[in-house]
């Protein structure tokens, strides 16, 4: 009598979205560790006139991710747009499903790159492929609407209690922790799946052939096992992320009839600074890390990636921690001040330990962007949240056009003198970024305050 329930309990589990975040999240990270070590090495005999070998190839590997992070990030506008659309009229799996074909493609294009010698510029192909898919953007939009069609609108509501949080934890918020998770897990191991090789068969070659089947195994289920829950048009799609619905003040307030222009323009304003600030940071580590004296192995590598995702955990325990004694202005602030002390100490990150030292000093760097898009959603009215948000993503990406290049050529023209500059530079953007949610911070209260004394 167990095996039938338990047959019945894991199938279940199949037609829901966790398993496919998981599975994509853990083929992400091996691909993203190949595509790293892959440039490196076809970078490795670049020459520029005037400068060194090891800049020469500094320069080449920027280069290659300044083009194809622009790709990444100019590509999915529309068609994000319109998954978005298709979502709204009833296809929900469609931006789960699109942007998985191209995460499948693009995987598939590096596998040819390692086995055929093909020249790396093909992978500008592939980041298109990818993006005309609908890329991250549409995908995660996707994956949160699903998860928030899995649980009700009173679930959704509830505020956590600290003591109790394992027991009340969002069906939303399992979707970020195990993205993250998954991502910790695949960092960890995919160093070490890229030295497996045999004499037919490159580096890289088998932790690729694992990222492919992957997603793979992604794109079948979310055709074939996927389940969407119907619901009536009434009730609201949420798509908002994780620390976003862990902060208690957001749950507790009510939309305002009105925009309130002036809080809506200070938090756009601190959201493309801090996009800038970590942005133009995590652009130039991916180079930083392989350059001498660090000069990092694919091991070294995929523990360097994993690093960065245990930021997903500690930042949502640093919610979890904070929020009952501060502010959503307050959450930014600490999160912003956490990142620019950490990217600051990795400007002289010249030893492992040193760059690790820098990292956990970031553990809290992810709460400000889901927290300012929470603090967004109170300065609007309830029929244009959408919008709002909608509007500070192209704000975002239109950043990142800006930063992906200028964070480049900064980092090439300071590699003789001071290569972690930028890192400063990153670090300076983060601080300014926190004037405008002091200010924001300072007239939310004033308005709880006049509001109190009119309750009175």
């Amino acid at each position: 009598m167990l095996c039938p329930g338990r047959f019945q309990t894991g199938f279940a589990l199949l037609r829901r979205i966790e398993p496919i975040v998981v599975m994509e999240q853990l083929g992400s990270t091996l691909f993203e560790t190949a595509l790293q070590m892959v440039v490196r090495d076809r970078c490795a005999n670049a020459t520029y006139p005037d400068v060194s070998r090891d800049d020469s190839q500094q320069k080449a590997i920027t280069n290659f991710y300044m083009n194809y992070n622009l790709i990444t990030k100019l590509t999915p506008i529309i068609p994000a747009l319109l998954l978005a659309r298709l979502s709204d009229r009833g296809w929900r799996r469609a931006p789960v499903v699109a942007p998985l074909t191209g995460y499948l493609l693009s995987r598939l294009f590096l596998l040819l790159v390692v086995l055929l010698r093909l020249p790396l510029e093909v992978m500008f192909g592939a980041t298109a492929v990818y993006g005309l898919s609908g890329g991250f953007s549409a995908y995660w939009a996707g994956v949160m609407t699903l998860a928030s069609l899995d649980s009700t609108p009173t679930d959704r509501s509830k505020v956590m209690m600290s003591s109790r949080y394992t027991e009340k934890l969002q069906v939303m918020m399992i979707v970020e922790l195990l993205y993250g998770i998954a991502g910790l897990v695949g960092s960890l191991v995919s160093g070490h799946l890229f030295q497996l090789y045999t004499p037919n068969l490159a580096q890289g070659t088998i932790l690729l052939i694992v990222s492919t089947v992957l997603h793979l195994l992604c794109l079948i289920q979310s055709i074939v096992l996927l389940q969407v829950k119907q619901v009536h048009k009434r009730e609201p799609d949420e798509s908002s992320h994780l620390l976003s619905r862990a902060s208690s003040s957001s749950l507790a307030v009510e939309a305002p009839a009105a925009v309130n222009v002036v809080n809506v323009v200070l938090l756009f304003a601190a959201a493309i600074l801090y996009d800038f600030a970590v942005g133009g940071a995590a652009e130039i580590l991916t180079a930083f890390v392989l350059k001498a004296p660090l000069s990092w192995s694919a091991t070294q590598v995929g523990y360097g990636n994993a690093a960065g995702f245990g930021i997903f955990l500690t930042s949502f325990l640093g919610v979890i921690l904070f929020r009952r004694w501060a502010s959503d202005a307050t959450l930014i602030l600490i999160g912003m001040m956490s990142f620019a002390v950490g990217i600051y100490w990795m400007s002289f990150a010249t030893a492992t330990w040193i760059f690790y030292l820098a990292r956990s000093l970031t553990l809290f760097a992810l709460i400000p962007m889901p927290t300012i898009r929470s603090l967004l959603s109170q300065q609007v009215p309830l029929s244009l949240y959408g919008t709002i948000l909608t509007c500070l993503q192209v704000a975002l990406i239109f950043a990142g056009l800006a930063y992906i290049p200028a964070f480049t050529k900064i980092y090439q023209g300071t590699l003789d003198w001071f290569p972690g500059f930028v890192f400063t530079l990153s670090s300076a953007f983060s601080v300014l970024a926190m004037i405008p949610i002091s200010i924001t911070g300072c007239r939310s209260a004033q308005r709880r305050q006049y509001e109190r004394i009119q309750g009175d």
